[in-house]
């Protein structure tokens, strides 16, 4: 576990310090385009947004291994520990069942719950392989003439491409939840969230606030 958890890690980190140079450089270069040279790239903008998009699908798991998700736990403070531990894990089993029901929604039908079976109804995995097989493209996002030439693709990306990052994200998450909650059990951890990061910040910067 440990190891995945490393591989985990450092794929998250390199990915998110991509994705932040990527719309860092592709912002600037469109900024220069347009009042430096009077021109630009139509597909710059719905870049930049599903580039946002995938930042805050991996920051959402990435927030969870960190413990930067802010969180009100003014009142399961004041019951017992062992009840504020069995919260606690509580809050976390959520998570995991949140990110398994977006995901894919069809196992819930071994419950007796309805679910329907269209594809876009499935969760993430139904909705990305809804997209797969239809082959819709993005409204501006096209592929450079050369990629066309060379691999015979369509002229505009495929929203599949865009929209690979849910299920990625929801699992990575899922699995950021699974890791949370195991480790409130075993101790290791008092919740899933950062509930006292003004006072930490308050304590840390004491010292400057008397200069």
């Amino acid at each position: 576990m440990h190891r995945v958890d490393n591989w985990v890690t450092r794929f998250e980190e390199t990915f998110l310090a991509l994705l932040l140079a990527a719309m860092t450089i592709v912002s600037f270069t469109q900024v220069v385009a347009r009042y430096g040279f009077n021109t630009g790239w139509g597909g710059a903008l719905e870049l930049t947004r599903i580039l946002f998009a995938w930042l805050i699908l991996f920051g959402m798991s990435y927030g969870v291994k960190i413990g930067s998700h802010l969180g009100v736990d003014a009142f399961i403070r004041l019951l017992p520990q062992k009840t504020f531990r069995i919260i606690a894990v509580f809050g976390a089993f959520c998570g995991v069942l949140y990110a398994l029901i977006l995901l894919y929604a069809g196992w819930l039908s071994l419950f007796g719950i309805d679910v329907s079976t269209s594809f876009r109804q499935t969760g993430a995995l139904g909705y990305w392989h809804f997209m797969f097989q239809r082959g819709f493209g993005l409204d501006d996002l096209r592929y450079p003439e050369l990629i066309q030439e060379t691999f015979g693709t369509q002229d505009r990306v495929q929203r599949w491409v865009a929209y690979l990052m849910l299920p990625i994200g929801l699992a990575l998450f899922g699995f950021r939840c699974l890791q949370a909650m195991i480790a409130i059990i075993k101790g290791e951890r008092e919740t899933m969230i950062a509930a006292h990061e003004a006072e930490e910040l308050v304590a840390e910067h004491k010292d400057e606030l008397k200069d």
